[in-house]
């Protein structure tokens, strides 16, 4: 199928930048949030960040112009009845999402697809949510959105061959590289990724090293481009936590059991770069 117009359920971190890129691809783009402070803060994100990019000369003026003529903002499920597509990008919660899907559903026409740009969840439980499970599929994109290049597209087993050839050239299409997954936990990234940033926190409870040198080693040692406790600040503990807490409820396996030290920074609120400590303390 054709898809024209695009809608993306969420204005946060993620949402933004899912619309930035669908708007820069040449779609029309509709994101929707729960209020318009938030929506405003997302869309000012996404000016900011093309107008950073003009004066550092690495966007084009025109680009920025059409990308932000192609994008829209509204509080309101009924504009977006005339989507092809429609992205949930909203937090990490099984009924709220299920919730979403029923408004999403009420408006959009039979054809519509919806992709969930979750990181862990089942998109199959998501998709059995709705009336049309053989037009649901997953688009994880990662964060941040405009400058990472990958894609999971995720085949639930009520997806169609057709509606996941639909969201692989979508993602193409959005210069992106969209890599296959089936619908098991954590996908393929985070399947790899979060049992080894659970060792590092895991090697800083016993004393291996400290958290410098343990992002140090990684860095030096292996050619990472960040370290692992860096780069949970990045994620964000509470997401690492939750998606840990995902994935081993599902395999029941202790590398995907989150340590004591994760779960006590959560519960102070340490929750990393966005909450100004984490590993690092961002205050300073």
């Amino acid at each position: 199928m054709a898809i024209k117009t695009v809608g993306v359920l969420g204005c946060g971190l993620m949402g933004s930048g899912i619309a930035q890129v669908s708007a820069a691809a040449g779609f029309k783009t509709i994101v929707l949030e729960v209020n318009q402070g938030v929506l405003d803060k997302g869309l000012g994100r996404v000016k900011k960040f093309l107008d950073d990019g003009v004066a550092k000369g690495k966007v084009v003026a025109e680009v920025r112009d059409t990308t932000l003529a192609n994008l829209s903002g509204t509080t309101s499920y009924a504009d977006l009845k005339d989507c092809d597509l429609v992205i949930e990008a909203i937090v990490e919660n099984v009924e709220v999402k299920k919730a979403a899907y029923a408004q999403v559903e009420a408006v959009v026409g039979a054809h519509t697809i919806i992709a969930s740009n979750t990181s862990s969840l089942c998109v199959t439980e998501l998709a059995a949510a709705t009336t049309r499970p053989d037009k649901v599929g997953g688009l994880h994109f990662f964060n941040p959105v405009p400058l990472m290049k990958l894609v999971e597209v995720i085949k639930a087993l009520t997806t169609s061959q057709e509606t996941y050839a639909a969201l692989f050239e979508f993602a193409k299409a959005v210069g992106k590289e969209p890599i296959t997954t089936p619908d098991r936990g954590g996908f393929i990234v985070n399947r790899l990724l979060i049992p080894y940033l659970l060792d590092a926190i895991r090697c800083l409870e016993e004393g291996l090293g400290t958290v410098e040198d343990i992002d140090k080693g990684m860095k030096l040692g292996c050619g990472h481009p960040m370290g692992p406790l860096t780069l949970v600040d990045f994620i964000g503990l509470d997401t690492t936590f939750s998606i840990a807490n995902i994935l081993f409820e599902e395999f029941r396996e202790p590398r995907f059991a989150p340590p004591p030290l994760l779960k006590r920074m959560v519960l102070a609120g340490h929750f990393g770069k966005k909450s100004g400590k984490g590993f690092y303390d961002y205050a300073k």
